[in-house]
């Protein structure tokens, strides 16, 4: 892959994007995409993507770092995530699991001392990688983030925080700093990790289920991903990601985007089915077609298993 700053304007070739197992998927970019993506490139800012779930906001982040030729990190928030370990966590348990296997083994104190400094005991988090990868290579519990997609650290790396507004307020905030000065201080580390080579392009996804603090907003760029609100537009959308993912006929992917419309108009609850549920649709149908070819016709398992994928918020 060489190295590029930014993507180019459509038309893009699709992303190839492989899954565990040997199966894959393809990525379409839109216009507004590359754009919100070469802006916060080009300020060497934070991408915040938000919207309702399955509008594609993860797999935007991963196919920009294919698209960039970069290395992909990516790191899902929740409830107990705390700033730091954005940065680096701290492997209690193996130092003193090492600090027993010291006593048992009649350690002097300088072999003591040495083996169970602090810092032989830091996990580099998704940060670290993207702030200075070479760094974080040599930690002795390190290792590093795969990449199914062949991206290279030396061309920059994407880093992506999922679903920020799952964790509590003291996260975006604890972010701030590192964000603006692109270094911070592990405990136990004589020197702070600063930013080595390429910036990383950071990209952070919210589903708005609590708001984010102005601060950190604003030292965003942001981009709302949402399905259109038109129903000829919407479904006119769905084919076209249908007949990128799936070699069902335009009439069962058209079918299929009707069911999609008609079961988010009835859904009571949030969030409504989107773009994710209607490709696990087709991908459910087209394997079953597949493995039972003289079984019922596409049409009749659409209607068979769509309550399955379209309605599960009804359901619990």
């Amino acid at each position: 892959m060489t190295l590029s700053r930014f993507i180019r304007r459509l038309p893009h070739p699709p992303i190839t994007l492989e899954q565990v197992g040997g199966r894959s998927f393809t990525h379409l970019f839109e216009q507004s995409h590359l754009d919100a993506i070469n802006t916060a490139l080009a300020c060497n800012r934070p991408l915040l993507l938000t919207g309702e779930p399955g509008v594609g906001k993860t797999q935007l982040a991963r196919a920009a770092a294919k698209a960039l030729g970069r290395a992909y990190v990516r790191c899902t928030v929740d409830a107990k995530t705390e700033s730091r370990d954005l940065l680096w966590q701290f492997d209690a348990v193996a130092r003193l699991a090492d600090a027993q296997l010291a006593s048992v083994c009649d350690w002097d104190a300088s072999t003591c001392e040495k083996k169970l400094a602090p810092a032989n005991y830091l996990i580099p988090g998704p940060l670290w990688w993207g702030l200075n990868w070479g760094s974080a290579e040599k930690r002795p519990k390190a290792v590093a983030p795969p990449q199914l997609d062949g991206g290279n650290h030396e061309q920059g790396v994407v880093v992506l925080i999922d679903e920020i507004d799952k964790a509590e307020i003291d996260v975006p905030n604890g972010l701030l700093e590192v964000l603006g000065d692109g270094s911070f201080q592990p405990e136990g580390l004589d020197n702070p990790v600063r930013a080595d080579g390429i910036a990383p392009f950071i990209v952070i996804t919210s589903n708005r289920e609590r708001g984010l603090p102005d601060a950190f907003v604003r030292r965003c760029v942001v981009m709302r991903m949402a399905l259109p609100k038109d129903d000829t537009e919407l479904r006119k959308r769905l084919v076209e990601r249908g007949q990128a993912h799936s070699k069902l006929s335009p009439e069962v992917l058209g079918q299929a985007a009707d069911l999609l419309i008609k079961d988010r108009k009835a859904s009571t609850k949030l969030p409504r089915p989107g773009q994710a549920e209607y490709l696990d649709l087709l991908r459910a149908v087209e394997e079953q077609l597949t493995v039972t070819a003289s079984g019922p016709s596409a049409e009749e398992l659409l209607n068979r298993i769509e309550p399955y994928l379209l309605r599960k918020t009804e359901a619990v």
